[in-house]
């Protein structure tokens, strides 16, 4: 019996489709328009998922997230509208409006000659790095001068839209700074005074990216250990071994310049002053005795008589104390003896 129903039913199929064919006016089945109602919602799920997946998508791409370290640089087809601080915030979907995150207070480093090894931010040399800090100084001597520039950016417009490669940039332009630094120092300049190179390359390098409008600061340039290249350095070292010894002799040398010539001065100096001194004393001596003679010529010539007895007598108050014991004798004593026993009492 149900081998008779399955036959009755595989004919009625057979039949449906033959009339089907033929063009026959039987009407569908039930089975046929259950069968397209499935198909008919299988394929607008899949439509109702594609759909909730573009809506999903271009919602999520209206919201963003700016961190408290960076801000976003909005472009509505490619053109700059504005800039965002940090926090939640909205835009238009994708393809209308773009976002570009920039960290304004992260450090960037660019190194020449150096690299940064550990956690602590040390440096240390680089050798595969070290022809760039080869330079030429200003006394025609070649000197290693490592270094590392550290950066932010200031300005996230002039960063994305004014420069096509920062990095390059920032490299040429640092690396021409120093290079113009190095080039007005000597070699020894260049070693000894690593901190005075480093703070006038920083000066020089912010004021060309200025100019150029890349909207970046400088944070500082930091030198390592300069030198002179490896070949040279035992000659350059002899070399400086030299000078110092030079040094010392010259300084020696000033030392006892600065014992004898300031005593020699000084001694010379006190001759001066007493040939300046007898001068003035004889010049003023001579001075006076003019003056007296001037006065006494004065006098005589009012009264000649008086005055050439006047000095006569204080002529002779002059000499005759230091005559010792006078005698005068009469002219016209004759006998002679007399005369033996003068100064007797004198002596006794």
């Amino acid at each position: 019996m149900n081998w008779d129903w399955d036959k009755l039913q595989q004919r009625q199929h057979e039949r449906g489709r033959g009339s089907g064919e033929n063009g026959g006016g039987q009407p569908p089945q039930f089975d046929d328009i259950i069968n397209k109602l499935k198909d008919f919602q299988f394929k607008s799920g899949w439509i109702l998922l594609v759909v909730l997946a573009v809506v999903i998508m271009l919602g999520s791409s209206m919201v963003y997230t700016v961190a408290s370290n960076e801000v976003g640089v909005i472009q509505r087809f490619g053109k700059y509208i504005r800039t965002t601080q940090s926090g939640l915030h909205f835009k238009l979907p994708v393809g209308i409006e773009k976002i570009t995150k920039v960290k304004t207070k992260r450090v960037y480093a660019e190194e020449f000659g150096l690299k940064t090894s550990g956690d602590e931010g040390r440096f240390t040399s680089d050798q595969q790095g070290m022809d760039v800090a080869l330079m030429l100084t200003g006394d025609l001597n070649v000197a290693v001068i490592p270094w590392i520039v550290q950066y932010r950016v200031k300005d996230p417009y002039n960063y994305l839209f004014k420069v096509e490669d920062v990095n390059r940039l920032i490299r040429d332009m640092a690396e021409a700074s120093m290079r113009l630094v190095a080039g007005d120092r000597s070699i020894n300049e260049i070693i000894s005074k690593r901190h005075e190179i480093a703070a006038e390359a920083q000066v020089g390098l912010q004021k060309d990216l200025n100019e150029a409008e890349t909207g970046i600061e400088i944070a500082t340039v930091e030198l390592g250990n300069t030198n002179v290249p490896q070949p040279v350095q035992d000659s350059f070292n002899e070399v400086n071994r030299a000078v110092q010894q030079k040094e010392e002799t010259i300084y020696k040398a000033r030392q006892e310049y600065n014992k004898v010539i300031p005593r020699a001065s000084g001694e010379a100096q006190k001759t001066i002053e007493s040939a300046k001194g007898y001068a003035s004393e004889r010049i003023n001596r001579a001075k006076g005795d003019a003056d007296r003679f001037e006065s006494r010529f004065q006098a005589y010539t009012g009264s000649r008589d008086v005055t050439r007895r006047r000095l006569y007598l204080e002529m002779l108050e002059g000499v005759l104390p230091e005559l010792g014991s006078k005698y005068i004798i009469d002219s016209q004593q004759d006998n002679l003896l007399p005369l033996l026993n003068l100064g007797k009492d004198i002596r006794k």
